[in-house]
Formats: structure tokens, C-alpha cells, sequence
């Protein structure tokens, strides 16, 4: 049987089609509106009576996304009429004032700082929010934020407050850990993101059949970062900082290490380093492609607006145009920066319109469902008076998998008042390229048991590790390593070992005596 979502995503394709098909296809579209609306209601029935009215705001916030989905046809962007980046759209770094100390206080009581706190350890591994691993020092995520923003605040006398998005997946137990941040210089605030339904592929109705979210957590999802701007206002925080005079906002990923308040930039935005008369409203940072960032979402121009072009906006045909370091010379590092009141102009005016990301899941039942989400980035189209700022690498260190968690572990890099700062011993400042074999290394306890202690990282390229593989204490690796232990064999690197441009391969095993 055609799912209805097929029907539609055909809608979606290039072909004319007939006036009595599209008629068709135009009653299939409100039909579907139709029946989703009920269905909502139905499931708002299930509610408790105290949830009811956020609840409701939830769902309206849905309804309207899921409209938005079965009016969109076609692409979102015609490749042919993506325009090269104006002159000064992007701004280098390095062309940023640093302000005068005196003027660093006013600027940072105007600034609040977001970090989107959404997402569980799964995939390392691990339990609960992400946040809450521990990736260097024993100190997690979430420890290292705190230390960060405590420092401004004692250092300038400030009052930076730090704001968690947390997703229904993680608010419990985030709230849980933030008791400990009591006696600390910072004022943490948090808020959840929606909780949408998945809709069946097949009939395009919520799979959940009431609003007991735990009993069903398959049948929900948090729709993407990009839901923050509906989210923050529905919490009232929005209204809040306005209310205190704050002006903008900072917004980053909880495991991009490299997610510090920059005080130029801040500048730029507040100080002296200010130009024109209008207010910058959104800065994306940027930085220089490399090719372990290919698929990485890119800054371009539409139709007169700068605007963010993720992998999955791209035709077929352009994918490997995308991903050309020499045609797309930058990607989005997903550190924002947002003026408030424009913010809530755009909300209030309901044309934030973000680029829908349809997702296909198959929950554990089999059942197909899509979820539809938006990213915080694509919002940039919606601002007046956006700009690019090409911050150089150290600002985007994410910790995604277990082989980014080798590097921020290792003697590359230092602790300073919460941030990584690399190690001046490094000749030069990109950091390695990492692979770490899924089978034996993906999970951070498996990961963190192969090493007797995280090898001396600071001279090397690229490490490449495949297999069952052990390092004793006090290993070097350097240039360009490849281990890899076949099959049922197993390879032990001695303690004190130094590997310098070396391929180790076959079976290697050191055995106690």
C-alpha cells in the first residue's frame, strides 16, 4: 500500500502535474490537516488538567510545523540560484577589535548564555544526558560550562546568567545535577524544548495514543535545535532578559568545548567595534572546511538574505559540489549569536520559517514514522542584518564520538578556568584526524579500559585504529599511526612505546609472566 507520505513526497518533486491531480493532492493535503487536528485534540483530552494549557501551546507549535511540511513543494533551494557571498558578508576574525577592559562588564550584563542540552550519551555509551560525561579531569560538560561563566563573572564583576535547553529526555536528571552549582557565581535558569508526537508514515496520525509520555517514549521526539526560539519564548524567559535589559544571546552545543564567550566578538556586537547604525541582529560562526567536514552546513546567498544550506537541501546531482572545499570554503560551527528583541519580533510576527528536515525512523515495533525537525541555524534567513564570522578551528571542538574524546583527554590540550587551550609544544594548531574502530572503542568505558593512559598526542597527524587493540602507559604517537589487529587477533602496545609513521599490523599480544 502507498503511504500517504509517499503520495506527498511526490508532490514534492519537479513534475507538472494535472490541474484534476493536483486538485487531488490539494484535498489529500487538507484532509490530512484535518485529521491531525482532531487527533491532537483527542490526545490533549489525555492530559492532566494543570499541563493542559503548555501543552496545547506545544501542539499549536506542531500543527503549524506539520502545515508548514504539507505545503512545501519542491526544493527548498534551486541550486542554480544559490549567489556567491558578498563582500563582507563574512567577516574575518582577526579583523575584530579587542574592547577596552573598562567597557567588558556593561557588555557582558547585556549578554545571556544558551547551551542546548538535549541530547543523552547514548551513542558514547552512556546514560542519561550527554552533558554529564566526564571528559576531562573528571570534570563533565556541564562542569566545565560552569567554571567558563563563574570566571566571567568573578573576573569582571558580571552577571552572565547560563541557560540549559533541555529535551524531556534529559530535564530530570539535569535537574537533578544543578543542585551542586548552588554556591557558584552563576544564575542557572533552564527550560525544555517541545515534545512532539512521531506521525505514522503510512496515515500521517501521531502513534501515540495519549499523553503519558513515559509509558510511550517511542511514540515522542524533541524536534531539533531549531525549536529554541519558540521554546524559549513559551518558557517566558525571553520576555525575562529583555525585561532586564539583556540584548543578546550566545547560543552553542553543551559538547562543543570550544563554545566560549568571545569578548570580540562581543564588541562587534556591543562596544566600539559597532558599525553602521543598525543592529548586527544574527552572527553565525563559521570556520575553514577541511575535508573531515564535508558534510557540515554551509553559509550562502538567497535571494538577497544570507542563509544556512545543510546536506540535506541539496539535490542529488550537486551533492559533490557541496562538499567542495574550493566552492564552499566555510561551515556553520552551530555557535550563534542573537539579538533578543529581534528575536522576538520574528516569533511575534510568526515568520520564522525554518527549512522542514523530514526523518525517517522505524521504531522497535516496526512501525515507520517520520519526525519533523528544524535547526537553530536555518533561522538566520528569518533576521535582518546577519553576518558570517570565520572564527578560526579552536572554537569548534565537539565531542561526538570517543575518538574526539582522545583528543580533549590528551596532553594536546590544557584546563584553564573551564576552556581547552591547546598546548604551545604543538607545532601547528589543527588537530588530528582520529579514527577509532567502532567494535572495540565506540562505547567511552571500553574506550577509556584500551588505554592504560591516554598516549602523548602532541606531534601527531592522523591515527588510524581498527580491532582488538590495547596502549600500555606512557605511549607516543606521532605523524601518521595505523594499528590494526585482524580478525581474531589482538594487539598490545608496550608501555613507553614510541610510534612515529608506523603501520602495525598482525598479532601483538604482551603477556604478564
Amino acid at each position: 500500500m502507498t503511504g500517504a507520505i509517499d503520495i506527498l513526497l511526490k508532490v514534492r518533486g519537479h513534475q507538472r502535474v494535472p490541474s484534476d491531480t493536483k486538485e487531488f493532492h490539494e484535498a489529500t493535503k487538507r484532509d490530512a490537516l484535518m485529521r491531525l487536528r482532531k487527533d491532537l485534540d483527542n490526545l490533549l483530552q489525555t492530559a492532566e488538567d494543570a499541563k493542559k494549557p503548555g501543552l496545547q501551546k506545544e501542539m499549536c507549535g506542531f500543527e503549524a510545523l506539520f502545515h508548514r511540511f504539507l505545503q512545501e513543494d519542491g526544493p527548498s533551494v534551486e541550486w542554480d540560484r544559490i549567489e556567491k557571498l558578498p563582500e563582507g558578508a563574512v567577516k574575518d576574525y582577526s579583523s575584530l577589535r579587542t574592547p577596552q577592559e573598562s567597557e567588558i562588564r556593561n557588555m557582558l550584563d547585556k549578554l545571556v548564555v544558551i547551551k542546548l542540552n538535549g541530547g543523552l550519551g547514548t551513542s558514547m555509551g552512556c546514560h542519561g544526558p550527554k552533558s554529564v560525561i566526564p571528559v576531562r579531569s573528571d570534570l563533565t560538560f556541564l562542569d566545565l560550562t560552569v567554571q567558563q561563566i563563574e570566571h566571567l563573572n568573578k573576573k569582571y564583576n558580571a552577571n552572565v546568567p547560563l541557560v540549559l535547553m533541555n529535551s524531556f529526555n534529559t530535564d530530570e536528571d539535569t535537574e537533578k545535577v544543578i543542585r551542586k552549582y548552588k554556591g557558584f557565581q552563576v544564575q542557572i535558569y533552564t527550560f525544555n524544548q517541545s515534545c512532539y508526537p512521531r506521525v505514522s508514515r503510512d496515515s500521517l496520525l501521531p502513534v501515540a495514543k495519549d499523553f503519558n509520555i513515559e509509558n510511550d517514549i517511542e511514540a515522542w521526539y524533541p524536534p531539533g535545535h531549531g525549536d529554541f526560539y519558540q521554546s524559549f519564548q513559551n518558557s517566558g524567559l525571553l520576555k525575562k532578559f529583555i525585561e532586564e535589559g539583556r540584548e543578546y544571546c550566545f547560543l552553542s552545543n553543551i559538547d562543543n568545548l570550544g563554545a566560549t564567550v568571545d569578548i570580540n566578538i562581543l564588541n562587534r556586537l556591543l562596544g566600539d567595534d559597532r558599525q553602521g547604525d543598525k543592529p548586527i541582529e544574527f552572527v553565525m560562526e563559521v570556520t575553514d572546511k577541511t575535508r573531515a567536514d564535508v558534510k557540515g552546513g554551509t553559509l550562502i546567498q538567497y535571494e538577497n538574505k544570507l542563509r544556512l544550506l545543510e546536506i540535506a537541501q541539496v539535490p542529488k546531482e550537486h551533492v559533490d559540489d557541496f562538499k567542495s572545499v574550493k566552492t564552499f570554503k566555510f561551515f556553520n560551527t552551530n555557535n550563534i549569536w542573537a539579538r533578543l528583541e529581534s528575536m522576538e519580533r520574528v516569533l511575534n510576527a510568526r515568520t520564522m520559517n525554518m527549512e522542514i528536515i523530514v526523518n525517517n525512523k522505524t521504531l522497535d515495533n516496526g512501525q515507520r514514522v517520520i519526525q519533523l525537525e528544524t535547526a537553530v541555524g536555518a533561522a538566520m534567513k528569518c533576521f535582518d542584518g546577519g553576518i558570517g564570522i570565520n572564527v578560526p578551528r579552536s572554537r569548534f571542538l565537539p565531542v561526538k564520538k570517543t575518538s574526539d574524546l582522545l583528543l580533549v583527554m590528551s596532553n594536546l590540550y590544557s584546563l584553564k578556568y573551564g576552556s581547552l587551550v591547546m598546548s604551545p609544544q604543538r607545532m601547528f594548531p589543527t588537530t588530528p584526524l582520529v579514527k577509532l574502530g567502532d567494535n572495540h572503542f565506540s562505547k567511552v568505558k571500553e574506550f577509556l579500559g584500551r588505554f592504560a593512559n591516554i598516549p602523548d598526542l602532541i606531534e601527531l597527524d592522523h591515527l588510524t585504529v581498527s580491532g582488538d587493540v590495547t596502549f600500555g602507559r606512557g605511549v607516543s604517537l606521532r605523524g601518521t599511526v595505523i594499528i590494526i589487529a585482524n580478525h581474531g587477533d589482538r594487539i598490545d602496545i608496550p608501555a613507553g612505546a614510541i610510534l612515529e609513521n608506523k603501520i602495525v599490523s598482525g598479532n601483538m599480544r604482551i603477556l604478564d609472566h
